[in-house]
């Protein structure tokens, strides 16, 4: 029995602390995208090049999603930290997952979430940035 009571005391804790702020980023960004028809089908996708945030389907158009998230709109807006080297991995990392499922002919883009949570608020202030950048390399998507 004190075994039990343990465990379950064990799972209280896990679940009653607070999640990092770019999970709840993430998560909030997924509601936020799936409110406005977009179908959500993956999430936090992770390879030797890097992580895929939020792969999504707007009607027929693979969207691959980088989510920023930020406490405070004080200094550079979210978005700006998708740089050109960011986007250059975000495009190896999105060519790579439309070759393993077989989607290279599929018309696809590249969104740019930014969320903006203080402490004290209880939801956060989303911009989404549709199209928000071309493939970055020798690659090129159609939409």
């Amino acid at each position: 029995m004190t075994t039990l009571l343990a465990r379950i005391a064990a799972w209280l804790r896990k679940r009653s602390a607070p999640r990092p702020l770019d999970v709840r980023g993430e998560e909030a960004a997924a509601r936020h995208l799936s409110r406005r028809g977009y179908r959500i089908i993956g999430r936090r996708l992770r390879t030797d090049l890097g992580e895929i945030d939020l792969v999504a389907l707007d009607g027929r158009t693979i969207v691959f999603v980088e989510v920023k998230t930020r406490e405070s709109a004080e200094g550079d807006h979210p978005g700006e930290a998708v740089d050109v080297a960011k986007q250059r991995r975000l495009t190896r990392l999105a060519v790579a997952y439309l070759k393993r499922h077989g989607l290279l002919d599929s018309p696809a883009r590249f969104d740019v979430v930014a969320v903006t949570w203080p402490q004290a608020q209880r939801h956060p202030t989303i911009e989404h940035i549709a199209n928000a950048y071309e493939a970055a390399g020798r690659w090129e998507f159609h939409s």
